[in-house]
């Protein structure tokens, strides 16, 4: 009896084979001519074509340019990391020393301080050229001795990228913080009880927020090779506020409703008021590794008080969501709109991505931008048009699409204007693009 293949491994999550280079493709409709720069997505994509689960292959990276108002080539291209070279290789040794260098490189993909990073949060990140080659790795001069989240945020004010890194031994947790000019200038242990999964963070203009949430690491699930975390009924439930060139001794630990969150929205100062947007779950994985969680992610609200140490929670979107974003101009500032991949019904198991949403926080109304059924999007990223308002909607929301039908991948450009009209632009690609996880639009310089 053959043994039924997991979701990450079949269908448009299933790994492509080849690396290609396309150029001049075609497009249906019309890209707006001031968009110049790369759009770039990041994916696990397993060498050997197997993975025990769909966070855990290789990164690859698939990259559109555009100039012109032409899609001027598409590329894919491994991270060429040790992982890749030796998809066997043991990150700890006998010892207890982790090899930082040893990085899968799937999960992100940023630029700051003109290079453009591949990230995975247990590992360095990877520095890549123009053309998506890898470099190397980089561990700011050697300042850098722990792991790198796969979401770091820059803030739009200083042009500082701020971090974290967490592991499963001592230090659980340290705090990140680069200059505009790509030094780690900072590089703080942050007391936690024990070895969590944080995927995410945010900032605000004032602060970075920690969460410390109920996924903890399992020693049993990582020595059978699965997925190395599971929910915790006694860790309990904390975000944990600190001044961003602050330390240790200032972290502010708020209880909250025990859930997890992969992705945070936005967070912003409201005077002595943190507010911080995230798709909430209220519990996952209480068997390592399983994909399924209990009910939705669903848009959540805190609101921290400063003063009297209050936390008050609401559900701002009852729907299925994730991978939420702001304009990069807006984060850890109060943002008027924002944008979510929706989440429908998919196979036992398996995620199905069903459209984007878009939210006027100023108005409370959302729009939803729905995919016809088997035309699954991924991330949302939004780019703003030149000279537009900074919390303005004025500019466009990018991101691959895939047509279960016909087995074939499209970039697509949407109005964030027009947001439930189709998009203004398709551009074909040569080979499917598999689900993977985010990505960004990466401006020429001006």
């Amino acid at each position: 009896m053959t043994e039924e293949l997991p979701f990450h491994l079949k269908g448009n999550f299933a790994p492509v084979k080849d690396e290609i280079t396309a150029t001049e493709l075609e497009v249906e409709g019309a890209i707006p001519p001031e968009l110049s720069g790369l759009f770039v997505r990041n994916g696990a994509n397993p060498v050997t074509g197997t993975s025990a689960h769909w966070f855990l292959g290789n990164g690859m990276l698939h990259g559109v340019r555009l100039d012109g108002g032409r899609a001027s080539w598409y590329r894919n291209r491994y991270v060429r990391t040790p992982y890749f070279e030796d998809p066997a290789i043991n990150r700890i040794s006998p010892t207890g020393v982790i090899d930082r260098t040893a990085s899968a490189a799937n999960t992100h993909v940023v630029s700051h301080a003109g290079k453009i990073l591949a990230l995975e949060e247990g590992s360095f990140p990877y520095v890549l050229d123009g053309e998506l080659e890898t470099v190397g790795y980089t561990d700011f001069d050697g300042r850098l001795t722990s792991a790198f989240t796969a979401h770091p945020h820059v803030c739009p004010e200083t042009g500082e990228m701020i971090a974290f890194g967490y592991g499963q031994l001592p230090p659980y947790l340290t705090y990140l913080r680069v200059s505009p000019d790509g030094r780690l200038v900072q590089n703080e242990v942050i007391d936690v009880p024990g070895p969590t999964m944080m995927h995410d963070f945010m900032i605000t203009r004032k602060h970075a927020l920690f969460m410390d949430l109920p996924v903890v690491f399992d020693i049993e699930a990582a020595l059978a090779g699965k997925m190395p975390f599971r929910w915790s009924d006694d860790y309990g439930a904390r975000v944990g506020i600190m001044p961003r060139e602050g330390g240790n001794a200032d972290v502010r630990w708020f209880e909250i409703e025990p859930c997890y969150v992969f992705h945070a929205m936005n967070a912003w100062d409201e005077g002595n008021t943190v507010v911080y947007d995230v798709c909430r779950i209220s519990e996952i994985w209480r068997n390592a590794g399983d994909m399924g969680g209990n009910g939705e992610q669903t848009l959540h609200r805190f609101h921290f008080d400063l003063d009297t140490g209050g936390v008050r929670e609401e559900t701002l979107d009852e729907r299925g969501m994730d991978f939420p974003r702001v304009a990069d101009a807006r984060v850890g500032l109060e943002n008027r709109y924002g944008y979510a991949l929706h989440f429908g019904n998919g196979e036992a198991g398996s995620p199905r991505f069903a459209g984007h949403l878009k939210f006027d926080f100023k108005t409370g109304k959302s729009e939803l931008q729905a995919t016809s059924d088997g035309r699954n999007p991924g991330e949302p990223v939004f780019v703003p048009a030149p000279g537009a308002d900074a919390d303005s909607d004025e500019g466009w929301v990018m991101t691959y699409l895939h047509d279960e039908s016909s087995g074939k991948s499209e970039f697509v450009i949407t109005d964030a204007t027009r947001f439930d009209q189709p998009p203004i632009a398709r551009v074909k690609l040569p080979q499917r693009v598999p689900y993977g996880f985010h990505g960004s639009w990466i401006g020429d310089p001006a």
